[in-house]
């Protein structure tokens, strides 16, 4: 793993709660026994398992941009195929009847033009299907950005809170995609971890949100930079019995469905 891949370990500390916006999104799909399928940034498998789980009979593939996470996905999978790529630069070899994006997309920019590209890829009656974390206003993510701008290490983290794309609006995505010709279905659902401390949220978000900050940092500043989130999410979320924080984690889904 290089020094700024994306940790398959860390990421799968939380598994379980990580995995279950992937199998919300799959419920809503409504491909009966498509043919193909891609799970784009499909991470370390586990939503490409959802995907070869609910569809057994369906050539599944999974495609991501980190090297560490491919090795786990080809462990978890082996019997699935999984390609290197930039979502932002996939040529597909051909059409797929479900196109499925978990968490993913909010890491790449342009989604006017993004989403609807992506549709390009979908056989005819196809679905793209895509949740992203839309917490951008959430205590775990207004600290990451204010400690940014406070600290010694302004300057190394100048551009480190765009790496996230600004997520467009219902209206947006509905839009957008409806021009593309597909029937949208779009809605929003707020999960609610019970997480142990706030050490833990820090956990969490080593592998994804606090990721863009902490690969900028030197040893040293990394460890003051996730002390003083600490001490800001510890003040930031009410105190249950045992120490509980509540972590708020609001999501938005989409399935986008080609004509037949």
């Amino acid at each position: 793993m290089t020094a700024n891949d994306w940790s398959a370990a860390q990421y799968l500390k939380f598994e379980a709660e990580r995995t279950r916006p992937s199998a919300d999104l799959l419920a809503r799909v409504p491909l009966v026994a498509p043919r193909t399928a891609i799970d784009i940034g499909c991470g370390p498998g586990n939503s490409t398992e959802l995907v070869a789980a609910r569809y057994p009979g369906t050539a599944v593939e999974g495609l991501d941009s980190s090297p560490d996470m491919l090795e786990k996905a080809r462990k978890r999978l082996p019997g699935l195929t999984f390609h290197l790529g930039d979502i932002a630069t996939w040529q597909p070899a051909r059409a797929y009847d479900l196109v499925f994006a978990n968490a993913v997309l909010q890491w790449l920019g342009d989604h006017e033009r993004l989403l609807p590209h992506l549709t390009e890829a979908l056989a005819p009656g196809g679905c793209l299907a895509v949740q992203m974390p839309d917490n951008h206003h959430e205590p775990s993510h207004v600290a990451m950005r204010e400690i940014a701008d406070a600290g010694p290490w302004a300057e190394k983290l100048r551009g480190a809170k765009d790496s996230k794309a600004d997520l467009g609006s219902f209206d947006d995505y509905y839009r957008w995609l409806r021009a593309a010709g597909c029937t949208v279905d779009i809605w929003r659902t707020t999960y609610v971890h019970p997480m142990e401390g706030a050490s833990a949220i820090a956990e969490w978000f080593k592998s994804t949100g606090l990721k863009p900050y902490l690969d900028r940092l030197d040893d040293g500043e990394r460890k003051a930079f996730v002390d003083s989130y600490i001490e800001r999410i510890d003040a930031s979320y009410e105190h249950h019995e045992g120490g509980t924080l509540l972590l708020r984690f609001p999501r938005l889904f989409i399935v986008a469905r080609r004509p037949g």
